[in-house]
């Protein structure tokens, strides 16, 4: 199919569930070609897919569709973020978000500026999520986020990113642990 495809020399590539009958190594690789061939070539592909991981992968621009009309268009991170309905919320909700998201997108863009002014390890907008997180367990405070010129454009605090991997609406949770009378924490042991 894609050498059918690539034969026509066309602007514009429809390709129509290409890869869906190949095993997931065969699949991988020929997703890596495409993506390659995309780069060289600087073709247009409209790539129809049932599966939102393989379009999140793929895609620049997705259109996620409901009863053949288009219900959301975005990049993956757009769409992974800011749902347009529940619909789009359900579809997205089993999404692998460390594979897609960015430190672009989960930070914290109201800084004060002094947030790097230490010696720790930085991130920068395009640091992969799964970056982000390692990043985030080496250092004592939220994760910097600095410019090409060092230049500091946002925050990243661990709460957020575990907010990302699960309900980023839900908010932190306080401790009610049960206290003595002198207020000091009773820890109940099995």
């Amino acid at each position: 199919g894609l050498a059918r495809a690539l034969a026509t020399d066309a602007d514009l590539l429809l390709m129509d569930e290409s890869f869906s009958a190949l095993d997931p190594l065969i699949r991988r690789d020929m997703q890596d070609q495409l993506l390659d061939l995309q780069k060289t070539l600087k073709k247009t592909i409209v790539f129809i897919t049932h599966d939102l991981n393989e379009a999140m992968r793929l895609g620049d621009r997705i259109a996620v569709m409901r009863d053949g009309r288009i219900v959301q268009i975005g990049s993956a991170q757009d769409i992974l973020i800011r749902p347009a309905n529940d619909y789009v919320a359900s579809f997205t909700k089993d999404v692998d978000r460390s594979r897609v998201l960015t430190a672009a997108a989960v930070m914290e863009t109201d800084v004060r500026g002094d947030e790097a002014d230490c010696d720790c390890e930085t991130a920068t907008p395009d640091t992969p999520f799964s970056e982000l997180c390692a990043i985030s367990a080496r250092v004592p405070h939220s994760v910097a986020v600095v410019d090409g010129d060092r230049r500091l454009v946002g925050v990243v605090p661990a709460q957020r990113l575990i907010g990302f991997l699960g309900d980023e609406d839900v908010e932190p949770g306080v401790c009610q642990s049960p206290r003595d009378k002198g207020g000091k924490k009773v820890i109940s042991r099995a």
